[in-house]
């Protein structure tokens, strides 16, 4: 994929724009800034070679520049505030901690003009995790493909439903130029940098910071993290109640004639009210249901597949092994190898 090279002509470092507001993630913020204020310099501190110059002019820019408490209650000064960088290379949007379905936090409305007239001049326009947010506030994500954090894009969908989510997705370029990139969980930060690096600086230089900062790409993307039953609140009673049935009795061959006979619809009626409620149909609910039970029982039990697989409610252990594979990315052999290697094993003696 030819993607280009970011930096206009005649000009040696990128002007670099990080966001932050008091709902941004700090560590996500300034592990970026880190990141981008290490390319040509570290590795060069590592080998004992002079520095280069630096690639990146990176800020962290508030609506004011005033100091603020973050949300864990640190306090933090930014650079400066968005009026001292008008015409910024490049912006990346951190994550944000808020609940998905409250609606956006009331600071985006300062940033969403700046953000539009960025873009407009020439900008390429990043976020990481939940900060693909802002930027469909702003509508710069309209019409195209886009990724953000599991628990965050169901909700992202619907509330722009001209963009089409990516919930499997880590990275993903888009849109003209590809001048709108959108990253997944908090964590793809790495993801995020390494590609943004690569495309202005060089791969040479992003394989270097990988290196130094023991980046690793999430290439298996990101559902195997996702919790598969977080969807979106709403207010319907009769749903509700379906649903807390359901959390004890997907396991039986027939729930979803049991919610309707429970609720007293028809299997028809009750498809098209919780659709409406939760953007799922009964059945893709219980399905959720029954693979994030097995995601578990993977995880802490050493129960054979096919016993699992009877265990959340499937009579035909290839029917559970293709609706594994399909709700969560990979095989449910490989997510088991996986999920046991993520807790570090320190070496004894």
């Amino acid at each position: 994929m030819n993607i280009g090279h970011l930096m206009p002509e005649g000009k040696t470092t990128c002007r670099t724009v990080v966001l932050t507001m008091p709902c941004v993630g700090t560590s996500t913020a300034y592990c970026i800034l880190d990141a981008l204020a290490s390319v040509g310099r570290d590795w060069e501190m590592l080998h004992g070679t002079a520095p280069k110059p630096p690639v990146f002019d990176a800020a962290l820019l508030s609506v004011d520049g005033a100091r603020y408490q973050d949300i864990n209650g640190r306090s933090i000064t930014p650079d400066g505030s968005l009026a001292d960088v008008v015409d910024p290379d490049l912006v990346i949007v951190p994550d944000f901690h808020f609940a998905p379905g409250t609606g956006v936090p009331d600071e985006f409305a300062q940033f969403v003009p700046w953000l539009k007239k960025a873009y407009d001049s020439g900008a390429l326009i990043s976020s990481v995790c939940s900060g693909a947010y802002l930027l469909a506030e702003a509508g710069l994500l309209d019409g195209l493909e886009a990724t953000s954090h599991w628990g965050f894009c169901e909700i992202i969908a619907r509330q722009y439903p001209k963009i089409r989510m990516r919930r499997e997705r880590i990275l993903i370029p888009a849109g003209a130029g590809h001048r709108v990139v959108t990253a997944g969980g908090a964590s793809s930060w790495g993801d995020l940098v390494l590609y943004l690096i690569g495309r202005i600086a060089g791969q040479d230089e992003a394989r270097r910071i990988a290196k130094i900062y023991l980046l690793q790409p999430h290439n298996d993307g990101q559902l195997h993290y996702a919790s598969l039953t977080a969807g979106a609140q709403h207010e319907d009673a009769l749903v509700a109640d379906a649903q807390v049935w359901a959390a004890d009795n997907y396991a039986l061959a027939t729930p979803v004639a049991a919610m309707a006979a429970r609720s007293g619809l028809t299997e028809r009626s009750l498809l098209r009210r919780f659709r409406k409620a939760t953007g799922q149909t009964p059945v893709d609910y219980i399905q959720t249901l029954r693979i994030e039970e097995a995601k578990q029982m993977l995880e802490t039990t050493d129960l054979p597949i096919d016993d699992i697989a009877g265990e959340v409610g499937y009579t035909e252990p290839s029917s559970f092994r293709n609706a594994f594979r399909r709700y969560v990315g990979m095989p449910a052999s490989t997510y088991r190898k996986k999920r046991l290697t993520l807790m570090p094993v320190c070496a004894s003696g």
